[in-house]
């Protein structure tokens, strides 16, 4: 018996009510049969009714050579009930991770990171013996087979309880590295954050420089991306944007929203802390794409897998050097997702950015087991339904 779309595609996707009338081109309207908009609801339709109960607001932005889209919908607060800002900033989550892998990538190109060396050449002092022979690509691809970081809470309400904690990311490369390998490095693969902390470490060392400012250097400045940046220790988003509400146990006992806009996320660093817009993110998205960002054999690293298989689930391995791949419509979608207390991030495209899409939605189920309605349902509007 055939899944049910819906639980393919949350299963299987691995890329974590302003609205005005949204802007519609002619090309998008009546996409190419392979892009198959129309197996998926209507982006319009998508966002109709927000806010809801999975979601308080979404911003969304389609591009690429078949047309564009963009839209706004939902409440940038529930207490006042404005609109959404479509310019709001966001958590962008494990997006963090694309910028990481390019500013390796960048760095490798320079001549400064040799991706088939260690991690432990690099940071010798912190990277035990039991981990010698993991090298960068494998810190990138997730085969290095070093178990998570040991962190605070297993539930939302203990995560917010220590929603202000400091993390510095060489105590969390201790915890992780402390205890046995998950799998001998190479031979599988398991999505975490600890490879992209030690990379962001590898950065720092390499270029004598904050992992903040060298990405700064050679990613956000060079293509304009004013609205973007790495927080650090800070917990208020800067500027502009739209709250973040997550759905959990109250004070008084009872189940509710509750405002979790302003959070640390030291615990996510070079893995997942980073702050945008949708228009920054798609500028970023289509230069990456194009090659303006990583080029030559070090672009085609993002779009490598590793020939082995998941730790988990045993299927053949999804995550590449900063991105992972899913068959949707009938063609390959390369991007990532993020997800953060209160947000959803993706960012995603055809290999040759034939229609690109981000989005931004304020999920009050944001980390959940099963991926957020509403962000499922702009995915699929977007390029259909998953391929068997």
């Amino acid at each position: 018996m055939r899944k049910p779309v819906r639980t393919l595609l949350a299963a299987a996707l691995v890329l974590g009510v302003t609205a005005g009338p949204a802007a519609l081109s002619p090309a998008f309207a009546a996409p190419a049969p392979a892009a198959t908009a129309a197996a998926g609801p209507d982006l319009s339709a998508v966002l109709a009714g927000l806010p809801r109960a999975d979601a308080t607001a979404a911003l969304v932005r389609v591009g690429g050579t078949e047309g564009s889209w963009t839209g706004a919908a939902g409440v940038r607060d529930l207490e006042s009930g404005a609109p959404a800002d479509p310019a709001g900033r966001f958590r962008a989550g494990s997006v963090t991770k694309v910028f990481t892998a390019a500013a390796v990538l960048r760095l490798a190109a320079e001549g400064r990171i040799d991706l088939d060396r260690t991690a432990r050449s690099y940071l010798p002092e912190l990277i035990p013996g039991r981990y010698a022979t993991v090298t960068v690509r494998q810190l990138l691809n997730h085969t290095h087979g070093i178990p998570p970081a040991d962190l605070p809470g297993e539930t939302v309400e203990e995560w917010y309880a220590h929603r202000f904690d400091v993390h510095a990311p060489e105590d969390l490369v201790r915890t992780a590295t402390a205890k046995p390998r998950e799998f001998r490095p190479g031979t599988r693969q398991h999505y975490l954050n600890i490879g992209y902390t030690i990379a962001g470490l590898i950065v720092e060392r390499v270029t004598g420089d904050t992992y903040e400012h060298a990405v700064e250097r050679r990613i956000l400045r060079p293509l304009g991306l004013r609205d973007t940046y790495l927080p650090g220790r800070e917990a208020v988003i800067r500027g502009p944007y739209n709250h973040g509400y997550q759905r959990m146990r109250l004070d008084d006992g009872t189940t509710g929203l509750r405002d979790v806009s302003v959070w640390r996320a030291t615990d996510g660093w070079a893995a997942g802390d980073l702050i945008s817009t949708t228009a920054d993110l798609e500028r970023f998205t289509r230069a990456l794409f194009a090659g303006r960002v990583v080029r030559g054999p070090f672009l085609e690293e993002m779009f490598t897998l590793p020939r082995v298989a998941d730790l988990t689930s045993g299927a053949p391995a999804a995550y590449s050097a900063g991105l992972s791949v899913k068959r949707l419509g009938g063609r390959e979608v390369w991007g990532k997702t993020g997800g953060r207390w209160g947000y959803n991030t993706a960012i995603a495209s055809t290999r040759h950015g034939e229609r690109t899409l981000v989005y931004s939605v304020n999920s009050t189920d944001a980390k959940g087991q099963d991926m957020n309605r509403t962000a499922l349902e702009l995915m699929l509007a977007t390029y259909g339904a998953p391929s068997e």
